[in-house]
């Protein structure tokens, strides 16, 4: 049975303390499902929409959140997908219009009439949230909710930016920051069959990248991240930059070996520059990749469904959620902090 009132954290206002209350659960409408969440990953994006960061802003109040998971509690009517029990992620994606042609070609999340969970609409630091089936993670059963959460995000987000940059088994590539992205990208390229450098400013950080499995490590605070990758394999195939560091960018394009490609996740605002020539000549190619569509999460969740890719997570509760972010501000948090909601 349904509880008709939940707790929730609202943002009243930008770059102010979350408020928990509680409120009434919402009521269930056609074509969604209600979830009764039983954790949420805690992303950097959070804390920009918390912060109101970005250009376009959310509108408060509202509830951020979007790596909620837990079992559907209620269908509304007209729903075929998912049934009540079922075990299921709502992600950053929330819905899409279906018929532009982002959609049509397999890559919903270009879509002009997107909405995003925890942004446009409330999300999942909550007991409940409504979702629109069609575009929930189907968990696998060998994952438990803790340790699935932060893939409906940061690993969906990793494993599509691997794939943005063509590196095909065997070849190298970078990764760039090994927080809550960088220490699953390591682990999903090791997976796709990648020789993986890591560079952090972190010496825990770097140490966690070593027990992903990456094969080299590089600490950009003592040495030049630039000049040792070329030393090591004459330029990478790929450089995913997970870090909101500007400072990454202007190392990224140098660390590209000739054909290679530069995939940009991390949002730290700003421009970059890059040498012309040095694109031009060795054929570089720079992309950006935004978080990954449904079939990529069902890739994403299947890797670390067969043990290939773990979350590295502590546990917390929703009371605490104002010092978990002031924690990540002062960039203090090494994996992934997740909020245990229920059981």
């Amino acid at each position: 049975m349904v509880s008709k009132r939940m707790r929730a954290a609202f943002v009243r206002g930008f770059k102010q303390p979350l408020v928990i209350e509680e409120v009434p659960v919402p009521e269930v409408v056609p074509g969604r499902v209600l979830v009764k969440l039983s954790a949420c990953g805690v992303c950097h994006t959070d804390l920009h929409a918390v912060d109101g960061d970005w250009a376009f802003k959310p509108s408060p109040p509202f509830i951020p959140g979007h790596e909620g998971v837990g079992h559907v509690a209620a269908v509304g009517s007209g729903v075929r997908s998912v049934k009540e029990g079922d075990r299921v992620g709502v992600p950053w994606l929330y819905t899409a219009c279906g018929h532009c042609k982002y959609c049509l070609t397999g890559w919903e999340t270009l879509c002009r009439s997107q909405q995003c969970t925890g942004y446009t609409v409330n999300g999942c630091f909550a007991d409940y949230v409504l979702a629109d089936p069609d575009y929930c993670g189907r968990l696998p059963s060998a994952l438990g909710f803790a340790a699935a959460a932060p893939l409906l995000c940061a690993g969906v987000t990793v494993y599509k930016g691997l794939k943005q940059t063509e590196a095909r088994p065997g070849q190298t590539v970078v990764i760039s920051g090994v927080g809550g992205l960088g220490h699953l990208a390591v682990q999903y390229a090791k997976a796709m069959g990648l020789t993986v450098i890591a560079i952090d400013v972190g010496e825990e950080k770097l140490e966690l990248a070593r027990r992903c499995g990456a094969d080299h490590t590089i600490n950009a605070q003592s040495a030049d991240p630039v000049a040792q990758v070329q030393k090591l394999c004459g330029g990478a195939d790929g450089v995913l930059v997970t870090a909101a560091s500007r400072a990454a960018y202007a190392q990224a394009s140098g660390m590209l070996g000739r054909l290679g490609t530069m995939v940009l996740i991390g949002l730290p605002g700003g421009t970059i520059e890059v040498d012309i020539l040095d694109m031009v000549g060795s054929c570089k190619t720079i992309r950006g990749s935004s978080v990954g569509t449904r079939a990529d999460l069902v890739e994403a969740l299947q890797f670390a469904s067969d043990g290939k890719v773990s979350v590295h997570h502590t546990t917390d509760k929703l009371e605490n959620i104002n010092a978990i972010l002031d924690t990540m501000r002062q960039g203090r948090i090494t994996g992934r902090v997740v909020l245990t909601l229920a059981e």
